[in-house]
């Protein structure tokens, strides 16, 4: 059977700026700029073939900035490498990108369409939080919006603003859901836990405690883990993570600060993927080969009450079946495992896994392990190479781009044969899977995303916009005040007469105080739902009746 290109990752590059002075304020392009030219460096060629393999780059995929609003940002980058790429692509505002971008760029290579394909993403928000000198956000002061500045960093490309911005309406509920003030990462992420935890049977003390070794566990990791924004700092420990206090405050139930993603640091990273033929004729040594086997990816609804339930995630389960069987894999042969991440292997282990998975929030982990069949506390796998969000760094969208170039790294270095990484974005709605490997597969790399763009074959249930009369809760969340005291409840129930299901926000104090406390769960709790005459619907334990 005739093969044609067959793709290879042959250079990787990461470039952390850890100084926030503004003086030392680099923009997101330079960064990945810098990304890219260390990428080049990488593969260990003569100045010669180096500037000739930078010279056919046909190929530029950028994963899209929090940090700054660019005219063109593929266009702008290609310009600052000196080349002009037949095909440029800026992705969405989702995490995924990193691995959807990988995935694309090796078939595009496969297919004979690219020759030299750079695929990069880079962030600077420390440098504009600690400034104030340009847009950005944070992922739990909810409270505060986006500020426009006029004067940007010294340097830096005047900002565009024509630009689409990045805006919360990216991963948060439209239209008449905004009533509940209800859609944010915070909110929906412990929507998920929280019925995760019901759905297996925990208390929520079981469960807190289950989150808090998984963080502490990957904070081990990111300790050791050089561009970690946290590298250097002892790692987080098992009370620090669960224990509530001032400098841990509750976000939103279950999760305090330290279980939320960390996104203000100034990182980029680039992966360079050609064709063996090209290596060859190149002479780059079959030493900084790696294989991108396969991919696959999918979304749920971005309507997160459209889902068909809150403690599974079709499109993570989806993705990772998908993106093993288009690399020709099973989860047995997952066997890439990181040494400063978890203890020496049993004797009887001959080989370790990895699935690296996102964790903006503990929930994504989980799921992922629970749909391959592990726990994610002492798993017999490893389960992050970076240490996760919240102690590697949060970088925006481009996460997991940083676990492709480690990927890599591992992988070259003989530890291993194959690894897999999760990439997930919005609201667990957007996921991507890609595996590599040292070793090629034997076919062609697969000539398309083996799953649809969205997935709808699930039945979903019917949606109350006005919702009256007796229902029981199926999941729920409560968010703080920086005091720490309970300021809003939010209740995704059913209708005890018809299943069908709504939003909701707590209908009194006594409601909210027994939302927030951990000695019953509120799960399968029955109360009274109805109107609150401000458009919005309120869930009660007390009384029935009109609200």
């Amino acid at each position: 059977m005739a093969v044609g290109p067959v793709p290879i990752v042959v250079g990787v590059g990461d470039i952390k700026n850890r100084s926030q002075k503004v003086e030392d304020a680099i923009e997101p392009m330079q960064l990945m700029l810098q990304a890219t030219l260390k990428a080049i460096q990488d593969i260990g060629l003569s100045e010669e073939k180096a500037q000739t393999l930078q010279s056919a780059i046909d190929s530029v995929s950028v994963v899209a900035t929090w940090t700054w609003n660019y005219h063109d940002l593929p266009g702008l980058l290609s310009e600052n490498l000196g080349v002009k790429p037949g095909y440029k692509v800026l992705s969405g505002q989702s995490g995924n990108s990193p691995a959807k971008l990988f995935d694309e760029s090796a078939r595009r290579i496969s297919l004979g369409e690219s020759k030299v394909a750079v695929v990069t993403g880079g962030e600077a928000l420390a440098s504009c939080k600690s400034n104030d000198p340009c847009s950005s956000r944070s992922t739990v002061d909810t409270d505060v919006g986006s500020t426009a500045h006029k004067m940007p960093p010294p340097g830096w490309t005047p900002l565009d603003k024509n630009a689409r911005k990045m805006d919360l309406s990216d991963v948060s509920v439209m239209g008449k859901r905004t009533l509940h003030f209800l859609g944010l990462p915070i909110h929906v992420y412990p929507l998920y836990e929280n019925a995760f935890r019901a759905h297996r049977g925990q208390s929520i003390s079981e469960n807190h405690q289950e989150s808090a070794q998984l963080y502490a566990d990957f904070a081990k990791v990111a300790e050791k883990m050089p561009l970690a924004w946290n590298y250097g700092q002892p790692a987080a420990t098992v009370d620090a993570i669960g224990t509530v206090s001032k400098k841990n405050r509750m976000i939103c139930f279950p999760y305090p600060l330290l279980m939320n993603a960390f996104n203000n640091i100034n990182l980029a990273g680039t992966c360079i993927l050609t064709s063996t033929d090209y290596a060859r004729e190149l002479g780059i040594p079959e030493s900084k080969w790696i294989y991108p086997l396969g991919g696959a990816g999918t979304r749920d609804s971005s309507n997160f009450w459209e889902r068909p339930n809150f403690y599974s995630s079709p499109s993570i389960s989806r993705s990772l079946d998908a993106g093993l069987a288009a690399s020709e894999l099973n989860k047995e042969n997952i066997d890439i495992f990181d040494f400063y991440s978890i203890p020496k292997p049993r004797q009887s282990e001959k080989r370790a896994s990895l699935i690296n998975t996102p964790s903006c929030f503990p929930i994504v982990p989980k799921l992922a392990c629970e749909h391959l069949g592990f726990p994610s506390t002492n798993p017999p796998k490893p389960i992050t190479l970076l240490g996760g969000l919240t102690s590697f760094g949060g970088a925006g969208n481009n996460y997991s781009m940083h676990a492709l170039t480690e990927m890599v790294r591992v992988l070259r270095s003989g530890k291993a044969r194959t690894g897999l990484v999760l990439a997930n974005g919005g609201v667990a709605t957007y996921q991507h899977v890609v595996c590599l490997s040292s070793y090629a597969r034997t076919s062609p790399y697969p000539t398309a995303n083996p799953l649809p763009e969205i997935l709808d074959d699930a039945p979903v249930p019917a949606i109350e916009e006005k919702p009256v009369g007796e229902a029981t809760i199926e999941t729920y969340t409560v968010q703080y005040n920086r005091d720490g005291s309970p300021a809003r409840g939010y209740v995704i129930g059913r209708l005890t007469g018809n299943g069908a299901r709504f939003i909701a926000n707590h209908k009194d104090p006594g409601t909210l105080l027994q939302l927030a406390s951990t000695a019953r769960e509120p799960i399968g709790r029955r109360g009274w739902v109805g109107s609150g005459g401000d458009g919005r619907n309120l869930f009660g334990f007390e009384g029935g009746g009109k609200l």
